[in-house]
């Protein structure tokens, strides 16, 4: 299946680059990650998640399709679908004008739009595309940081400046779906505890054999719980609903299996 590989989920080392870059606390990292991004950066078919915007292929192509096709390619926004559906929706547009499409996406993590592939670090829309794949989540989250550098909110995150790091990255609206409190709510609770990465991996390997574990946050919940116990009945563990030591490595196996030829 094109766009879908590993999946692998944020690493410590890929956690520890984007907060040295940027030179900011870890939870005002968190934050922007539960707030402004997608919050999980993989479908549970382990695609990038993405979402489709056909006013942007509808700039990208020059109009050439937008009579012909209007649901995907028309000045104005909308159409959306859900999840893996949205790949429908790229994939009609591939077959049009792949270059156009692939800009006309938002991708990964972050959803950083494919036309915006050179102030993120990337050669062209394909190159941003291949990595952000095969590089998992961390490889998405140094786009996120060269993008918050190109816009010139590094300091905004540094002080707290939850209103002016709202506007430059959600716009001059950003009040009206109150980006910047649920930005100081979420390093508040960053704050006072970090989510686990370890938890957060799990869950993740959950989703991709197919439990339901809820947000892919790092935070233990019911679902997560319920989750892993659900996986440790499958494998004849001990059904503690806890991530102990032969579950982790049991999970890990069964999800993130080493590479033919590893």
């Amino acid at each position: 299946m094109e766009f879908a590989n590993r999946g692998t989920p944020l690493t410590e080392d890929g956690l520890t680059q984007v907060i040295t870059t940027l030179e900011i606390n870890r939870a005002a990292f968190w934050a922007v990650l539960q707030v402004e991004s997608s919050g999980f950066g993989f479908l549970p078919d382990r695609r990038p998640k993405i979402l489709f915007e056909r006013h942007i292929f509808h700039r990208e192509s020059q109009g050439r399709f937008s009579k012909a096709f209007p649901d995907i390619s028309n000045p104005q926004h909308g159409g959306y679908s859900r999840g893996a559906s949205e790949y429908e929706r790229l994939q009609r547009a591939i077959a049009l004008d792949r270059e156009a499409a692939l800009k006309s996406a938002s991708w990964g993590i972050a959803q950083i739009m494919g036309f915006n592939y050179a102030i993120v670090g990337f050669t062209c829309v394909e190159d941003m595309v291949q990595r952000m794949v095969e590089g998992g989540e961390d490889r998405q989250i140094m786009a996120m940081a060269k993008f918050i550098q190109h816009n010139q909110l590094v300091d905004a995150l540094r002080q707290d400046d939850w209103p002016r790091f709202a506007r430059g990255y959600n716009g001059a609206n950003y009040a009206r779906n109150r980006y910047d409190e649920k930005l100081a709510d979420a390093y508040a609770k960053a704050q006072r505890a970090e989510p686990s990465l370890e938890l957060r991996t799990a869950q993740a390997a959950l989703l991709y054999l197919g439990f339901d574990p809820g947000p892919i946050d790092g935070i233990q919940g019911t679902r997560t719980r319920t989750a892993l116990r659900d996986f440790q009945t499958r494998n004849r563990l001990q059904e503690t609903g806890e991530l102990d030591g032969t579950s982790r490595t049991t999970l890990m196996a069964a999800a993130f299996p080493p590479a033919i030829g590893a």
